[in-house]
């Protein structure tokens, strides 16, 4: 239910889908905090676009076992309070912000619990980070009361339309196509989580990992090995610790397991991305590199410090084998002869593909990515391609690519540290956007 402070300063009709469509790809944090706002805006009868959201599983369907990141019972890596309001400050609409991070207050996480009257006890147990499956239930609340329009199916093509805007094909679970048409497209998450490094039972990809977490049926291991250095691989080796396994490696290529920085002065450079882009290159990955990839959060290496089963393999894995009851993996080191070392168990937790959604694109679109960045579609390029808006520069409609925009625009982007700013710059593009348009379109009619 909204107060009746934002209700009060709605105009008369709705301001909702005033700025065009936009099509969200994934039903996660990012996309709940554009749809929230957005509704917030229209709330307030300012001109905001209609959200549509496209999502294989559910609503946070990737902090469920269903979406094979999680069994859902880890605890969530961030401080809930980064929700999806965070940091409160400014606005797709700067004359507007005050009352529309007041309307984002109704989303908040202090809002959700006390709606499921549960804030007390979050307070008296020390504000604890939720289980994942907490955080899901807290983003299908958002969902339901912001009133987003969610559709489940499988996004199977992508394609710049011809009249501008963008096309999504996908899939529903009873093998219906369907199409949406938007003026914008946003894709979020990971991508699938079930491509493992080698095709073998002895070497589990995460979401065949967690499967079989959830049917325990994790095998007993003398010598196991955890690959990654991230936040996926550190809720696996908090998982696997708690079963019969004699040793655990974890494979990265640092030197050492990085614990993510949590002092202020991390924390800033990500709530805050003011004067990011002024950093040199150099700076700005070496802050990415020691405070988000490849990183524990303190919470898991708390866990761990006291179990002599884990220790640390520097190298990146270059090879994959079967060797009799073993997994043979070959490891690289800069200015090192590689190292062989065998494991019977295996669990591949290097994340998702960056670049999973390429695959979903035709060969139209691509020539078209690649004419605006002047470049192949590659990782490097594409980062280098993010906006202030977080979309890909030059193309002719809106791509927001936030997963991609750590390096350009800021380190929370990609996270979950600002995605009140994330929705500020995404909704503030799609409304200058659509009021060019409609400039363009009046003036072609005089």
């Amino acid at each position: 239910m909204k107060s009746q402070a934002v209700k009060s300063q709605a105009v008369n009709g709705d301001a909702y889908g005033a700025a065009g469509t936009l099509v969200v790809i994934g039903a996660g944090p990012k996309a709940l905090a554009v749809a929230a706002k957005a509704r917030v805006m229209a709330d307030l009868g300012l001109p905001a676009p209609r959200v549509v959201i496209v999502d294989q599983h559910a609503v946070g369907g990737n902090w469920l076992p269903t979406g094979g990141w999680t069994d859902g019972r880890h605890r969530l890596g961030t401080s809930p309070e980064k929700d999806l309001g965070f940091p409160y400050r400014g606005a797709p609409h700067r004359t507007h912000a005050a009352q529309i991070n007041a309307g984002m207050l109704e989303y908040s996480w202090m809002a959700f619990l006390v709606a499921h009257q549960t804030y007390t006890d979050w307070i008296d147990r020390g504000r604890p980070n939720p289980h994942h499956h907490v955080w899901a239930r807290y983003l299908e609340w958002v969902a339901a009361e912001s009133g987003v329009d969610v559709r489940i199916g499988t996004v199977e093509t992508v394609r710049l339309a011809d009249g501008g805007g963008w096309t999504v094909g996908f899939r529903t679970h009873d093998g219906t196509v369907e199409t949406i048409d938007g003026d914008g497209l946003l894709v979020t998450g990971p991508g699938s989580s079930d491509e493992p490094l080698l095709d073998d039972p002895r070497v589990l990809s995460v979401s065949s990992f967690w499967n079989a977490v959830s049917r325990r049926a994790i095998p007993s291991s003398s010598r196991a090995a955890v690959i990654g250095g991230g936040e996926t691989a550190a809720s696996a080796l908090d998982e696997l610790v708690r079963h019969e396994v004699m040793s655990i490696s974890v494979i990265s290529p640092a030197p050492t397991i990085y614990t993510r920085g949590e002092s202020y002065f991390e924390n800033s450079v990500f709530s805050d991305p003011t004067g990011w882009s002024s950093l040199p290159a150099a700076e700005r990955r070496d802050v990415i590199r020691r405070t988000d990839r490849g990183v524990f959060s303190v919470s898991v290496q708390e866990n761990l410090l006291a179990d002599d089963r884990i220790n640390h393999l520097r190298g990146r894995v270059t090879g994959a084998r079967r060797t009799g009851e073993s997994v043979t993996l070959t490891l690289d080191n800069p200015g090192c002869l590689a190292t062989e070392h065998g494991f019977d168990l295996v669990v591949d937790a290097t994340g998702g593909r960056p670049l999973w959604f390429l695959d979903l694109f035709d060969a139209e679109t691509l020539d078209e990515m690649e004419l605006a960045i002047g470049a192949r579609p590659d990782l490097k390029n594409l980062e280098d391609a993010i906006g202030h808006d977080l979309a890909v520069s030059g193309l002719p409609a809106p791509l927001y690519l936030p997963n991609l925009a750590g390096f350009a625009q800021g380190p929370g982007f990609p996270n979950l540290s600002c995605l009140g700013e994330l929705s500020n710059r995404v909704l503030r593009s799609a409304v200058d956007r659509s009021a060019v348009a409609g400039s363009a379109a009046r003036v072609g009619a005089i």
